[in-house]
């Protein structure tokens, strides 16, 4: 089998300011989001780029554009909370925006009906919120629609409306939305919009508050910088067709979507679950005729990237290049983007059971989360990886495993754990649990996921940020935060990564760019 070129299996989400060029686009856009109601004009799309070009963001995916939004920034003090649209938003040319003021204030947004689903509006305000984060600002206030209300006006007020939306009873396509991404419901705004006929000329008040905000910009911040993890540790059980697996990946994901992970951790060769319904062969067959599935197992993990928006470590997967097997570990960025990490160390078994060859490279992934490394099972069990790693910026090491018995994980787990406390940095490891009795070598599994941290006052008990029941199917959540990795790597109870005697040894890493002296 030829080189797959993962440049085929990438649908690009690109989150990015609009531009002029856009004009027609966002203006199709709104005819198809909001029917019956008049579209931006030209020149309020030009005074917004004019005054405020950051706020105005849009998502585009695979060269169309499919979500919006448009904010400005203001002293909200100045104006009523019983406030119209037409006289917060300038009646969409926003020259009220002041940079000086304290207060982010979303004046539209909308997603293509066709492309729901793809947590667009997530991607949205989530870059609002970064935006709020950037400049100071206090707080994220939101006059949003209820498009809902208009088919229960006559049942109901819009008061006892959004009182059964904010409890679930009631689903409403934007307050729904709105709650979910961390806005509270403050009150009710009568007549903010007379054209809104689906709303009934109602808005609800929401706010965000920014807790990073400084009121006094003179003082010394030091912002938090988290990532969220997801590790599945996933129940090998057999299957009758690919889609079966599909499935149980498929919810997996949701799961750590509705967690809003930033990352989700599967185990390694987690995909020779498909053997269990490919007919008895030679193991060394067998893991060739699992290659075949390589550009499924592809598609698939790079619509669920993006349409949950999340970084997925694939676990790893075994794919023939030319003549040579190899076992792959493949990135799966949320942007639609993908990036993939050839096992550098083969085990005993690996060689001889599936003549499995290494990779030549230790690669270092951009995400949106910051720099990681991921290290394939055996290959956490050399140190000299993780200091190549750390040296090139990674932040953490993603390990997927694959182990039958408790020796076996101890030492990828005693390892994973040395790599934290020697480099300052985080690891997360997740594999597999469950029986495949009738697959020659990986009939029993076993695993106990877990995110680690460096060994040290700041960090959690034992150094265990977060772990699973050994051999039970689950998922560990946790939080990590860059911000206490830089400060421990200064000011530490033990420096390791200064305190290395590179007068005495040295590290090289001889990779296709040069030898690295470390």
């Amino acid at each position: 089998m030829n080189t797959i070129d993962l440049k085929e299996f990438e649908n690009n989400i690109v989150v990015r300011q609009i531009r002029i060029e856009d004009f027609n686009k966002i203006t199709a856009l709104q005819l198809k989001c909001f029917p019956g109601m008049l579209p931006w004009q030209k020149e309020q799309i030009e005074s917004q780029l004019n005054l405020f070009p950051e706020g105005q963001i849009c998502i585009e995916y695979q060269g169309k554009i499919v979500a919006s939004s448009s904010s400005l920034i203001l002293d909200f003090s100045l104006y009523s909370e019983w406030h119209s649209w037409k006289e917060i938003a300038d009646s969409g040319f926003i020259r009220n925006h002041n940079p000086e003021g304290n207060t982010l204030y979303g004046i539209e947004i909308m997603v293509d009906p066709e492309y729901r689903g793809m947590k667009l509006a997530r991607r949205l305000y989530d870059a609002r919120k970064e935006l709020a984060q950037k400049f100071n600002l206090m707080r994220i206030i939101l006059g949003g629609r209820i498009p809902g209300y208009s088919k229960h006006a006559q049942q109901m007020s819009a008061r006892e409306y959004v009182n059964k939306v904010t409890n679930k009873a009631l689903y409403d396509p934007v307050l729904t939305t709105q709650t979910s991404n961390g806005f509270v419901l403050k009150r009710l705004i009568p007549n903010y919009m007379s054209s809104d006929a689906e709303s009934v000329g109602h808005a609800t008040f929401l706010e965000w508050t920014n807790l990073d905000y400084i009121p006094d910009t003179k003082r010394i911040f030091i912002p938090v910088q988290p990532a969220r993890i997801c590790a599945v540790q996933y129940q090998m059980r057999e299957v009758k067709q690919f889609d079966d697996f599909a499935r149980q990946c498929e919810y997996f994901v949701d799961v750590a979507s509705d967690y809003r992970s930033d990352f989700v951790l599967f185990p390694e060769i987690f995909t020779t679950q498909l053997l269990s319904f490919i007919p008895n062969q030679r193991p060394e067959l067998a893991v060739r005729k699992l290659s075949e599935f390589t550009p499924k197992y592809l598609e698939l993990f790079n619509q669920l990237a993006v349409k949950y928006n999340v970084n997925i470590i694939g676990g790893s997967h075994f794919t023939v290049e030319g003549d040579n097997l190899f076992n792959i570990s493949y990135l799966f960025r949320r942007d639609g983007t993908l990036g993939k990490q050839y096992k550098l160390h083969i085990t005993p078994n690996e060689k001889r059971w599936w003549g499995v060859k290494p990779g030549q490279k230790l690669e270092i992934f951009e995400t949106d989360k910051g720099n990681i490394s991921i290290q394939i099972c055996y290959d956490i069990e050399f140190p000299e990886l993780g200091r190549i790693a750390v040296e090139q910026g990674a932040q953490i090491i993603f390990v997927p495993f694959n182990t039958d018995e408790r020796n076996a994980y101890l030492r990828v787990r005693y390892c994973a754990q040395a790599r934290c406390i020697e480099n300052h940095i985080y690891v997360a490891i997740a594999g597999g649990v469950g029986n495949l009795p009738f697959v020659e070598n990986l009939d029993v599994h076993y695993a106990q996921s877990a995110i680690f941290t460096p060994s040290d006052i700041p960090f959690s008990r034992d150094a265990i940020q977060s772990e699973a029941t050994p051999n039970t199917e689950m998922v560990i959540v946790d939080d990590v935060d860059f911000e206490i990795l830089k400060q421990h790597r200064q000011t530490g109870n033990v420096l390791n990564w200064k305190d290395r005697r590179k007068d005495l040894y040295e590290v090289r890493y001889k990779g296709k760019s040069g030898t690295m002296i470390l």
